[in-house]
């Protein structure tokens, strides 16, 4: 019986050979790797511009009663790193991920509607595109990334840069929701024979539930912009109290999609660390079942504890208590997952690759952040402290923490994949511990900053008792992070330029996308091993030892 098994061809036209010469084809593309490195490449240049807007705010933070920039100044850009970090830079690099990896890892030669995949990836830069022209058409959004309503509306905020904020968040959710769908029906209907849905590496798994999340969740945030543009044009008043109108309404809207948001990118970021982990422990992932099934109940509670953000409304102590409740039973599933990676190490062959070290670092900084908020469900310590930088601190030990560390552990991973070349691991290293020191610098010590008082969302500060050299430490390990970042960039550029072919495989991974060349041609796959377990490279590579498959 032959080892491997035909791939029919898919029924999307693919592009002809002739069409790939030449960078101006990537425009016209239609190939789910293009699209894929393009939705990465857009992330990596958003990533670099909101970390220079966030060297802007650390150095004007630095010192007490600081004047570099602008009061008005340091609204917009306080407003665009946040908006730009969450919108167009972690979402877009997770997103650009699925995009390249879902089709190869599921045995498929591309996603399931080519076109639509183009146009979401095209709609959603040029959205990022229109939200940066605020700058040039008389001012950048200054409201914060939330854009809290009724302080956003025109009496308040008559610049336009609320209304590109607005048109522009909007095109990118629309980009966003068809990638989702995308997802959706290309795991549903596109996997290699033999592939069953208990199947699924790790990844497609948490990519497939997340984009139900973003189906969910992303259409109450353009429902709330499109209110929120409508009242700044045609006086409708949805979220003014003065003429009828609700000011808590547009918290709502923002905050049933703000906190499904989290986890939109996160999940993501958890798949990534399941295939990382047990690669490099030379282990299968410990409870697959209850890291997928978690995942599900991580999805349908994240709907359920939105209002946690608004504890100091002043709502009902019945109101606030079930949301505080929702909030603790969130922690369950995801601390099922850190249980299951670490059990996936536990007597495993580890090795302490640049990936693999990053997997551990999110390990670390992740369950840092995840702790914090849980002190949020407290109602009385969310009184305390939800205006301060404490909140600050938590908010960046989950997004950089954990979605960009994971981001850093899958590029090392799969650079190989995409580029036929591997990162130098001794630069990956510099870039590593760089990297992580900066960022417990900055933002360990704003948990202090927060429980001393610091508010956060102030221009300027005075000096108070150890505020000072607090911010110092923080500014300090700001420019550090930032220089972690320049010598990843000075990875990726010398071994594109220098290093020598990688081996097609050389990780040893399990998982179909290694079962091709790298990169991988126009066509994904001529051939396949056959499917009979959830590691079919291992399957071949042991064809003896069947007892072991994990079927």
């Amino acid at each position: 019986m032959s080892l491997y098994i035909d791939i029919p061809e898919s029924k999307a036209k693919l592009p002809s050979p002739k069409s790939d010469r030449g960078r101006l084809s990537w425009i016209s593309s239609v190939d789910h790797k293009q699209i894929g490195i393009m939705y990465i490449l857009m992330a990596l240049l958003f990533f670099i511009i909101g970390g220079v807007e966030a060297m802007f705010i650390r150095a004007q933070l630095a010192l007490p009663e600081n004047y570099i920039i602008s009061p008005e100044v340091y609204s917009q850009i306080f407003t665009m790193h946040g908006t730009t970090m969450i919108f167009l830079a972690l979402m877009p690099v997770l997103l650009g991920l699925g995009v390249y990896f879902i089709p190869l890892m599921i045995g498929a030669n591309d996603m399931a509607f080519p076109r639509m995949n183009a146009f979401s990836f095209w709609i959603t830069f040029f959205g990022g595109l229109l939200l940066y022209f605020s700058f040039f058409a008389g001012g950048a959004p200054n409201a914060g990334w939330f854009n809290y309503a009724p302080l956003s509306e025109t009496p308040y905020s008559p610049d336009v840069g609320i209304d590109y904020y607005t048109v522009g968040l909007m095109l990118t959710g629309i980009g966003s929701i068809s990638t989702a769908a995308n997802f959706a029906v290309t795991v549903l209907t596109m996997r290699v024979k033999g592939m069953k849905m208990t199947m699924l590496p790790l990844f497609v798994w948490m990519s497939f539930i997340n984009a139900f999340l973003i189906l969910g969740a992303l259409p109450l945030l353009n429902a709330g912009l499109a209110m929120l543009l409508i009242d700044r044009q045609l006086d409708a008043l949805f979220f003014l109290p003065s003429a009828g109108g609700s000011a808590t309404l547009w918290q709502h809207f923002f905050w049933s999609f703000g906190h499904p948001e989290v986890y939109i990118l996160i999940l993501p970021a958890f798949g990534i660390i399941s295939e990382v982990i047990p690669v490099y422990s030379r282990k299968p992932i410990f409870g697959y079942a209850f890291v997928a099934v978690s995942s599900i109940a991580i999805a349908l509670l994240s709907f359920g504890v939105w209002m946690h953000h608004m504890f100091a409304v002043g709502y009902t102590n019945i109101v606030n208590g079930f949301f505080g409740a929702a909030s603790f039973l969130i922690a369950v599933p995801t601390g099922v997952k850190v249980i299951n990676w670490v059990g996936t190490m536990y007597k495993g062959s580890i090795r302490f690759t640049t990936s693999m070290l990053f997997a551990l670092m999110f390990l670390i900084n992740f369950t840092i952040g995840g702790l914090s908020g849980v002190s949020f469900a407290i109602v009385p310590v969310d009184w305390q402290l939800t205006d301060t930088y404490y909140v600050v601190a938590h908010l960046h030990y989950v997004f950089l923490g954990g979605t960009v560390f994971a981001a850093f552990a899958g590029i090392y991973y799969w650079f190989p994949k995409m580029s036929g070349r591997q990162l130098s691991e001794k630069i990956g290293k510099w870039h590593l511990w760089t990297f992580v020191t900066g960022f417990n610098m900055t933002f360990l010590v704003q948990h202090l900053l927060g429980i001393l008082g610091m508010p956060r969302r102030v221009y300027t500060y005075f000096d108070l008792p150890y505020w000072t050299i607090l911010n110092i430490i923080s500014s300090a390990g700001a420019m550090l992070m930032f220089g972690g970042v320049a010598v990843f960039l000075w990875n990726i550029y010398r071994t594109l330029k220098k290093q020598p072919a990688a081996k097609g495989d050389p990780w040893d991974a399990w998982t179909l996308e290694w079962a091709t060349q790298s990169p991988p041609g126009q066509k994904n796959f001529d051939k396949l091993p056959p499917v009979h377990s959830r590691r079919p490279l291992w399957d071949l590579k042991n064809p003896h030892n069947k007892d072991k498959r994990l079927n």
